[in-house]
């Protein structure tokens, strides 16, 4: 196993190399991998990274990047997508407003109002502002 421990890698990482220490357990050293162990690291490794899985697994950082190229290159094209209409939601109808507002010597002043017709807010608070001084 590595040295970091499979608490720090990935579920499906963790559990290719369970299943590659295993055929490593009954295998010669240096024995060739099986195509099915390559082929399923290159996958993980378009996912999580080529280094990660790579060190987790113990296998030549070069040779895991060149096959994870040939996966690729096996993968049917995806379309990607020309044109995408964003649809906007209907505008909220708003019945009512609330606006607050709080002077630094903590007076407040508290407006509720329906919304009809827009409130000038600047000369609002400009008016209220004026009586603080």
């Amino acid at each position: 196993m590595n040295r970091k421990g499979t608490e720090s890698i990935a579920e499906p990482i963790a559990q290719l190399q369970r299943q590659l220490e295993e055929y490593r357990g009954m295998q010669p050293r240096r024995a060739k991998l099986p195509e099915s162990i390559w082929d399923a690291a290159a996958e993980l490794a378009s996912e999580h990274g080529v280094y990660a899985v790579a060190q987790a697994l113990r296998l030549d950082y070069m040779g895991l990047k060149k096959r994870l190229g040939e996966v690729a290159s096996r993968r049917p094209g995806k379309s990607k997508p020309v044109f995408v209409e964003l649809i906007a939601p209907p505008p909220a109808a708003c019945e009512e407003c609330l606006i607050e507002f709080k002077s630094e010597r903590g007076d407040k002043m508290r407006i509720h109002w329906p919304v009809r017709v827009a409130p000038d807010w600047t000369a609002l608070l400009r008016a209220w502002r004026g009586t603080e001084q």
